[in-house]
């Protein structure tokens, strides 16, 4: 009779079982003969019961107020319903068992009693029912579009340095082929943008990760060192998003330019929407076509440059002054607004307008000679000044954030103690539950503590052995957490893809390789250079992986709060696309270094070293690190930014008392990024703050809200068209085997393709000007 009654407890809540019998009360007499009859009906038709499960495996059509219901299915139609069994395809009784929900269950939603199919299945905006949100097609479709979009980033990555942002352009690909089989909605799309946007991110290992083979600890990618890496890391990002998600995405303020972006393509192409959703797609499609144009022209065929740059000397000093031509950039500018790219330009000033003339005037006539001195003082030495600012911005930062972040935690983990049904909390605002988040990142510690042993096997540590994976466990877990906290502010200021996520690995790579060193002394024996450097380089890719993760993680949950999606189904879909892309990312890195190799190591002698692939930031945290154990840094560059650091928060804080914003991190960014990529942000930034001040100059003011949300769509169809082309041109030259595939002309165009290029570019900065300048028609 107990396991009866346990069978009966289990029928009612299935996913509650791991409360105990406290959590779940056993009801009064009245209801047991109608929770026995449910188990019946279980039996008696078990099929119709497991299709159902299968149907909806999660409960997501479970109201949070109303027990499941079990209800005999009549054939072709497997349903279930909290209720009266309204709805299409279900015959059932009343809900009346008197089974409370528990806070082990996931999130679930109120059913639709009104609406008719279409409602029930998430067609009719605001509605409540989002039971085809999360689907197994969607799942599919997403880890599909992962791998392929995985394997171009990682080719792109190791070859320019440069990877894209994948969410826009599975967007635009799921609603294709979501279209084209049927029964898709806007909610559905989104989940497989937010699970596909781990492609783009999960590929910044590459950033730090081939630093191992490059100074020889790894002959090759180890599968399951890589893979529970990249797994744990993801894993920890999304995790910690989780609390962050209330402190930035709802409560910063902050404009998330690239979350817009992807909202504005999920909403114009959303069928389902009303006229004025729908009437977006025209600009969208139009700017997305426009900018993927000359994407192809400049990075694909190179008719047209891609930007341009010169060199001037004042006596010994050298400055440079440029720009880009990227569309995706202005886009950029536009949406993040005119005070991010104040902030940026004061950065450009300080790299190119003193520090390096300064610098160059310092150094010897043949150090200044050839026209990449320049370029190569900013490199090695300006761009440490630029990280010395970012670490005290994000420290800044995260300090700024903390009351916001423990208002989350406090939030969640009241909820969980009243009972955590989250029927209180609406559904657009429910996420994962945080007894769920914090059971998951100390197994996810313990595994990385896990890592650390294995790796650390082979090093003569002796008795230092435990000591060393227990602080880089507790260096990773907390460190991660910060990082994590600054690049999602960022990411709302600057959109994801313009995040300095390099700059979090240098920033990492610094600490780390001086804080090992002081940690075993000579305990590492004869490899202790390269088991440190190692070490180190682990570490930061660690960082980078959670930090990246988390930064793309907001920017799909703020296009999920956009286009009113479910945020733990968002975070579920994250975790799948982690996974997905940590199987894959070590046969695909393996398969890369095999083909082609990497600059100063390559897999066999017989390989070309012209062919090799570049890997450039890994290369640059290798040397980095390698300089701090040799002793060769250049530290004070790093102190010089570190004081600029503290004097731009300290003006931050005064001007924030002023209601006026001028981030310290982001002057640090303006330094680090280089100077054709930032001036283009701030062209994209003076293009909006100019357009609204002629919107506000009309004696009339009616169509301003229209023409900026013109804006907004044409700066996302910019970001759009970009980062197609960007997929495509990386699957031709990865089908073609090498890089520059499409090229049409040879160097000696090159002045011509510049002037193209400026000539293409300012007529159509102009023509966005003059389109966002004026309200659109009736």
């Amino acid at each position: 009779m107990r396991a009866l009654r346990r069978l009966a407890r289990i029928a009612c809540d299935p996913l509650a079982t791991s409360q105990g019998s406290r959590a779940i009360p056993w009801p009064p007499r009245k209801d047991r003969v109608r929770s026995l009859g449910h188990l019946r009906n279980i039996a008696r038709d078990p099929l119709c019961h497991l299709a159902r499960i299968a149907r909806d495996p999660l409960g997501s059509r479970q109201g949070p107020r109303t027990p499941i219901t079990y209800v005999v299915c009549r054939p072709r139609r497997l349903s279930h319903h909290a209720g009266a069994g309204q709805g299409f395809g279900c015959a059932a009784g009343p809900a009346a068992t008197g089974f409370p929900t528990h806070a082990s269950t996931l999130p679930r939603e109120p059913s639709s009693r009104s609406g008719g199919r279409r409602a029930e299945r998430g067609f009719v905006k605001g509605a409540s029912q989002h039971a085809s949100e999360l689907t197994w097609r969607g799942l599919l479709l997403g880890a599909l579009i992962t791998v392929v979009f995985m394997t171009a980033n990682l080719y792109m990555g190791l070859k320019t340095g440069v990877t894209f942002s994948t969410s826009i352009p599975a967007a635009m690909l799921s609603m294709g082929v979501l279209r084209l089989v049927g029964g898709s909605n806007i909610y559905e799309n989104n989940i497989v943008q937010t699970q596909a946007s781990a492609a783009g991110t999960l590929c910044n290992v590459i950033l730090v990760l081939p630093g191992l083979v490059l100074i020889g600890h790894w002959a090759d990618f180890p599968y399951w060192q890589t893979t529970g890496l990249c797994l744990i890391g993801g894993l920890l990002g999304i995790a910690y998003s989780i609390p962050l998600r209330r402190a930035l995405v709802m409560g910063a303020g902050l404009p998330y330019p690239e979350g817009t972006a992807a909202a504005e393509v999920l909403r114009a192409g959303d069928t389902s929407g009303d006229e004025s959703q729908r009437g977006g797609l025209r600009p969208l499609i139009g700017a997305a076509a426009l900018a993927g144009l000359v994407g192809l022209s400049t990075t694909g065929f190179r008719v047209l440059a891609d930007g341009m740059h010169t060199t001037l000397a004042a006596g010994s000093a050298l400055f440079r002054l440029g720009t880009g031509f990227s569309l995706a950039l202005v886009g950029v500018g536009y949406l993040v607004g005119i005070g991010a790219c104040l902030a940026l330009l004061t950065g450009v000033a300080i790299a190119w307008g003193i520090a390096v003339p300064v610098l160059t005037a310092m150094g010897s006539a043949a150090a200044r000679a050839g026209d990449g001195a320049a370029q190569a003082v900013w490199s090695e030495k300006v761009r440490l000044v630029g990280a010395g600012i970012i670490a005290v911005g994000a420290l800044w930062t995260v300090a700024q954030l903390s009351r916001q972040i423990a208002g989350s935690l406090r939030s969640a983990l009241a909820s969980a103690r009243k009972g955590g049904t989250g029927a209180d909390i609406p559904r657009q605002e429910r996420d994962l539950p945080i007894t769920w988040v914090a059971a998951g990142t100390l197994l996810l510690a313990l595994l990385l503590a896990g890592l650390f042993w294995i790796f650390a096997a082979g090093a003569e540590l002796g008795r230092l052995h435990g000591v060393v994976v227990v602080v880089a466990t507790l260096f990773a877990v907390l460190f991660g957490f910060l990082m994590a906290a600054a690049c999602g502010y960022l990411a709302g200021l600057l959109g994801s893809s313009s995040s300095p996520i390099s700059g979090i690995g240098i920033l990492t790579t610094l600490v780390t390789a001086v804080m090992i060193p002081l940690l075993i002394g000579r305990e590492a024996g004869p490899e202790g250079d390269r088991f440190v450097i190692g070490l180190a380089l682990l570490l930061a890719a660690v960082v980078v992986t959670t930090a990246s993760i988390a930064n793309d993680n907001l920017q799909d949950l703020k296009t999920g709060q956009l286009v009113d999606a479910t945020p733990w189904r968002q975070q579920v879909a994250l975790i799948a696309g982690v996974t997905v892309g940590a199987l894959v990312i070590a046969p695909l890195l393996s398969l890369l270094y095999q083909a082609y190799g990497f600059a100063g190591a390559l897999p066999r002698p017989d390989m070309e070293a012209g062919n090799a692939l570049p890997a450039p930031q890994a290369a640059l945290m290798t040397q980095i690190a390698s300089g701090i154990i040799h002793g060769a840094l250049p530290w004070t560059m790093v102190a010089i930014g570190a004081g600029l650091g503290v004097a731009f928060v300290a003006l931050e804080a005064i001007l924030r008392r002023r209601d006026l914003s001028f981030p310290a991190l982001t002057v640090g960014i303006g330094i680090y990024l280089p100077l054709e990529v930032v001036v283009t942000i701030a062209i994209g930034g003076v293009i909006g703050w100019l357009a609204r001040r002629r919107l506000r100059a009309r004696p009339a003011r009616d169509g301003e809200t229209l023409a900026r949300r013109r804006g907004v769509l044409i700066a996302s169809g910019f970001l759009v068209g970009e980062s197609i082309v960007g997929v495509l041109l990386a699957a031709a030259d990865t089908l073609a085997g090498r890089g520059s595939s499409l090229v049409l002309v040879g160097p000696g165009f090159a002045p011509v393709a510049t002037g193209l290029g400026a000539v293409v570019f300012t007529a159509i900065a102009l023509g966005f000007l003059r389109l966002v300048s004026r309200a659109p028609p009736a």
